[in-house]
C-alpha cells in the first residue's frame, strides 16, 4: 500500500484527551482543569476527527452510524474498525443511588464535586440548624479502589485547607467516610500497602468502614449494612466500572459482563477487520484470566491494535498482546502516595509516603501528552507550594451525567448543579 494512502477517522464525544490519573487533583484544585486535558488536534496530525456518538453498526455493509452533536446523522464506511468506547460507573440496584449519587469518571464529575464541596462549606457556615450543618459537612465515598481512594484523599486534603475560611463550619467539624465491601482496600496490590493506606486515612480522621455495603441513599442520608444511617448530602460512587452502554448499539458479541470478547490479537472473532481495546474489551491476560481495566494496559492494547491494523493493510506483521503490569501508584493527597514497581509478588518493590508520591508525580509527568501540558502542570504544582488553595467555584464548565445507564445510551443531558442536592 502506498504511504499515507489510508484515511484515519476518530469519532469521540469531546475534542480532548483526559489524563485520568490527574482527575482527583483537578477536583481538588491542585491542577487547573484545562491542564489535565490535551486537545486531540494537537496530538493527532494525520487523523480526521468527528464529534458525536456511534449509535448503529452494520457489519455486513461495514458501516457505522454517527449521531453528531448538531443532531445530524451520518453513515461512515470502514475497512477496519477499532472499538474503544471505554467504561462508565458500574451501577448496582441500590435504592436511591441513581438519583442521589455521583460518579467520578469525567472532568465534569470532578468540577461538579469541587463546586459542590465548596457549596456545602458555604451552606454549613451560613445555617443556624446544627442538623443541617452536619448533613452538609458529611461526605461518603463508596469503593476502595484506586479511583475512590485518590478522589477521597485529594478532596479531603482540599477541604481541610478550605474549611479554615469557614469558622462556624470549622467549629462543627467534617466527617469523611470510606465504605468498602471487601475486608481491605486496593485488593490488587500488596496487602501491606493496603494496610498502610487504611492507617494513613484513619490517621487523618477519615472513617474507613471495611466489609460494609451501601444499602440505601436518600437526598439527605445514606444507610449502611452496619445498620448506621449517616446524615449527608454527598455520596460519591466509585465501586467499579462497566463497559460503556453504547456497545449495545453495535452488532458485536458481548460477554455476560458486557465486554466485547477478543483474541490475543485483539480481533473480534467472526467480524472481519473489527478490533476492540481498553475497558470495553475482554482481553486475554498472558498470565491467565482477563486484563484489568487500567490505563497502562489500554494504552499498550491501542498500540498493538494499530500494529495489527497496519499488518492487515500489508505493512509489518501482526503481534499478540502480551503486556504485563509494571507496577502501580495511588496518590493519597499532598506529599503521600503508595506504589509498587518491578513486577508482582516477591519480585515487586513497594513504596509509600513521600518517595512514592515523588515517583508517582515523575511517572505521570512523563506520560502526560505534550510539552505545554507538562510545563503547565509543573507550574500549578510549584505555585501550590507557596499559596493556599483557591476556593472559588469553577463556573459551569459542565455538569455530570446521572448514573442511570440509559442516559448514556441516548445521549441525555446533564442534570443541573442544584438538582438532588
Amino acid at each position: 500500500m502506498p504511504k499515507q494512502s489510508a484515511r484515519l477517522l476518530l469519532v469521540n464525544d469531546v475534542n480532548f484527551l483526559l489524563y485520568t490519573p490527574f482527575l482527583p487533583e483537578a477536583a481538588a484544585g491542585t491542577l487547573e482543569p484545562r491542564h489535565v486535558v490535551t486537545p486531540l488536534r494537537d496530538i493527532l496530525k494525520r487523523t480526521n476527527l468527528r464529534l458525536g456518538a456511534v449509535t448503529g453498526h452494520d457489519p455486513e455493509a461495514k458501516t457505522v452510524r454517527l449521531d453528531g452533536h448538531d443532531g445530524a446523522s451520518d453513515q461512515l464506511h470502514y475497512d477496519r474498525l477499532v472499538v474503544a468506547v471505554g467504561s462508565v460507573s458500574r451501577l448496582l440496584p441500590i435504592p436511591g443511588l441513581a438519583e442521589h449519587g455521583i460518579g467520578f469518571k469525567s472532568l465534569s464529575d470532578a468540577i461538579w464535586l469541587r463546586n459542590h464541596l465548596i457549596e456545602t462549606l458555604e451552606s454549613a457556615n451560613a445555617t443556624e440548624d446544627p442538623a443541617l450543618r452536619g448533613q452538609m459537612l458529611s461526605y461518603v465515598f463508596v469503593g476502595g479502589g484506586y479511583a475512590g481512594l485518590e478522589a477521597l484523599a485529594e478532596l479531603q486534603d482540599f477541604a481541610a485547607d478550605a474549611i479554615q475560611r469557614y469558622p462556624r463550619a470549622r467549629l462543627h467539624g467534617m466527617r469523611w467516610i470510606l465504605v468498602e465491601a471487601a475486608p481491605g482496600v486496593l485488593g490488587e496490590v500488596d496487602p501491606k500497602l493496603g494496610e498502610y493506606t487504611v492507617r494513613e486515612l484513619r490517621g487523618r480522621g477519615i472513617e474507613v468502614m471495611l466489609s460494609t455495603r451501601l444499602e440505601q441513599v436518600e437526598k439527605d442520608s445514606v444507610r449502611l449494612s452496619s445498620g448506621e444511617t449517616v446524615p449527608c448530602r454527598t455520596l460519591v460512587w466509585t465501586a467499579g466500572v462497566a463497559p460503556h452502554p453504547s456497545l449495545r448499539g453495535l452488532a458485536l458479541p458481548l460477554a455476560p459482563s458486557g465486554h466485547v470478547p477478543v483474541d490475543q490479537f485483539l480481533r473480534v472473532a467472526g467480524y472481519d477487520g473489527v478490533y476492540a481495546v481498553g475497558d470495553c474489551a475482554a482481553v486475554p491476560n498472558p498470565d491467565g484470566g482477563l486484563c484489568p481495566p487500567t490505563a497502562q494496559h489500554a494504552v499498550r492494547q491501542g498500540k498493538t491494535a494499530a500494529i495489527n491494523v497496519a499488518a492487515d493493510l500489508g505493512i509489518g506483521a501482526a503481534e499478540r498482546f502480551s503486556y504485563r503490569s509494571r507496577g502501580m501508584f495511588a496518590n493519597l493527597g499532598r506529599f503521600k502516595a503508595i506504589g509498587s514497581t518491578g513486577g508482582t509478588g516477591g519480585r515487586a518493590w513497594t513504596f509509600h509516603g513521600f518517595p512514592a508520591w515523588w515517583m508517582a508525580r515523575t511517572y505521570h509527568m512523563s506520560q502526560l501528552p505534550g510539552a505545554a501540558r507538562k510545563l503547565r502542570a509543573i507550574a500549578d504544582w510549584t505555585i501550590g507550594l507557596a499559596f493556599s488553595r483557591d476556593t472559588a467555584e469553577v463556573g459551569s464548565i459542565g455538569h455530570p451525567r446521572p448514573l442511570r445507564e440509559e442516559v448514556y445510551a441516548r445521549g441525555g443531558t446533564h442534570r443541573p448543579l442544584s438538582e438532588d442536592r
